[in-house]
């Protein structure tokens, strides 16, 4: 699982953003990853895919440090990816599968207090743009808990576009959306390179990457999950 990591079309051209070197992750004797090596540079999408059990959710969690690694490096911009340093927290925006929300708060408070929180210029204009665009100005009032499974993905990813960013990381975002949401996403995440930002995604939907990525790293073989 992970000790075949491919990195198809990758010509080694343009300086890295993001640089990954190496990272391994072991859970007792099994090695779900070994050695992963993968670069995105600005302007860039790399998606990650492979069959389930390959360990892909597992790279992203360890490259954000969400999960600790073995071994390896995860440098963004010069820096060791490290949460607690406010430059990682400034550049990285990031959307797991676990995304937590603020129970207390209403969606629109949510993603003020994040805009706000990262300092994002204009937040209250931005914050209500990118509910717009997400769809959720309807139900903007309403605590995360009352929303549906595909209006909470929403949510997660409006967290990420409230913030200032240079790079996304996102694990599965178009999961729980209609047919209508991945085709907005889609969209979105070119808008995202055009803009200067770096996409690092884990997809099981080929048409999203194929539009999307431009490169593909592939990790495999599958063991048992």
């Amino acid at each position: 699982m992970g000790d075949d990591a491919r990195d198809d079309g990758h010509d080694g051209v343009g300086a890295a953003l993001l640089a990954v070197r190496g990272i391994t992750r072991r859970f007792g004797d099994r090695t779900v990853l070994a050695g992963v090596d993968l670069d995105v540079a600005a302007g860039e999408a790399v998606g990650v895919v492979g069959p389930n059990g390959s360990g892909k959710s597992t790279l992203l969690r360890c490259i954000v440090g969400a999960d600790e690694a073995d071994a390896g490096t995860s440098v963004l911009a010069g820096r060791t990816v490290d949460e607690r340093e406010p430059a990682i927290r400034r550049d990285l925006a990031v959307v797991m599968d676990d995304t937590d929300f603020f129970p207390d708060l209403s969606v629109v408070e949510h993603l003020d207090l994040v805009a706000r929180a990262h300092a994002q210029h204009d937040a209250e204009e931005v914050v209500n743009g990118v509910l717009d665009e997400v769809g959720l100005t309807e139900v903007s009032g309403q605590l995360p808990s009352t929303l549906s499974s595909g209006q909470r993905r929403r949510l997660a990813l409006a967290s990420a576009f409230v913030r200032p960013r240079r790079l996304l990381v996102l694990d599965e975002p178009e999961a729980r959306l209609d047919v209508d949401g991945v085709e907005w996403l889609g969209a979105r995440l070119l808008s995202e390179k055009a803009a200067g930002s770096a996409v690092l995604l884990v997809s099981h939907d080929p048409a999203l990457v194929e539009r999307v990525c431009d490169r593909v790293v592939r990790l495999g073989p599958p063991t048992d999950d």
